[in-house]
């Protein structure tokens, strides 16, 4: 075969690998359609230098993104149990478009659920996960300096206590062997636990079926020591990021007591934060996508990371 020839056709085969793998990974990605048009998509990032499955992300770069961008990150919920990184996003589409079209990177990350590995294995792949994208900010094209959280329920919980409990080094938060470079600027928070002690309830059985018992391996009343160390408003000091905390107001999976809570921690440290009770909202839902609550976010985010 002619060389000329022969190069030319080891290119278009490389090419057309590539292509495959990059449709391959948006028609695999779920939530993909949510994003403004011709938004980048790297799909299933692993971030632990191994094979799990729940150890991986998904980056998002908005459409003409600026080399200074800064970045959010997202955290699902699922009672530490279940959903994924595309989790949430459905109910939040107006707020996803808002992110990017107002120039932020995206990132969605998994973390194994506590009916595979007990806490504290999911902060520990939170940092983890944060430590990568602080890392390879220079090969995806945002500010390593510049990154937000936003957490949903377990996913605000995480959020939080990796946010706060950052400057407390608290060794077993981190996998071993693995760096705490990166810092949190800001932090989003829909809804997480922030103090599992004072979720529990007068006369309330406690299983090991519960969420909260799952996730620890014991339930709050056997190990309060546990409870605490997994408790965000346990690391509340002066030091901590800005908080926008919000909550709805008939949430009957995590009381709106423990935003309020957080938010009087936070405010005793002179730690800036806010604190919005959606009216007559759920656990979760549309009613978080609103224009009021979006508008909100993206000026907390302007903010912080401008």
């Amino acid at each position: 075969m002619n060389l000329h020839l022969f190069s030319k056709s080891i290119t278009l085969s490389f090419c057309f690998i590539l292509l495959a793998h990059l449709t391959f990974a948006q028609a695999t990605n779920k939530v993909i359609s949510f994003f403004p048009p011709d938004t980048k998509l790297y799909g299933n990032v692993p971030y632990a230098n191994d094979t799990l499955k729940k150890h991986l992300l998904d980056i998002y770069i908005p459409v003409n993104a600026k080399a200074d961008m800064p970045l959010v990150v997202w955290i699902h919920g699922g009672a530490w149990t279940h959903n994924d990184k595309y989790a949430d996003m459905g109910y939040m589409k107006k707020t996803i478009g808002a992110i990017l079209n107002n120039g932020f990177a995206l990132a969605s990350i998994d973390y194994r659920f506590s009916t595979d590995a007990v806490f504290p294995a999911q902060i520990q792949d939170c940092n983890q996960a944060l430590e990568f994208l602080y890392q390879h900010a220079a090969k995806y094209g945002y500010n390593k300096n510049k990154i937000a959280l936003i957490g949903f329920s377990a996913g605000g919980h995480l959020a939080s206590l990796l946010a706060l409990s950052h400057n407390n080094q608290v060794t077993s938060f981190y996998a071993p062997k693995t760096k705490k470079s990166f810092k949190i600027s800001a932090v989003v928070d829909f809804y997480g636990p922030a103090d599992f002690l004072a979720m529990l309830k007068p006369q309330q059985e406690v299983t090991q079926k519960d969420a909260v018992s799952t996730l620890l391996g014991a339930s709050p009343i056997d190990r309060p020591d546990l409870a605490k160390i997994a408790s965000p408003a346990s690391y509340v000091d002066k030091n901590d990021p800005p908080f926008l905390i919000i909550h709805g107001e008939k949430d009957e999976s995590v009381p709106p007591t423990q935003s309020k809570l957080l938010s009087s921690w936070l405010t005793l440290s002179k730690v800036k934060n806010e604190v919005i009770i959606v009216a007559n909202a759920p656990h979760y839902g549309e009613m978080f996508d609103q224009a009021a609550i979006k508008d909100k976010i993206i000026a907390f985010l302007n903010t912080e990371l401008r």
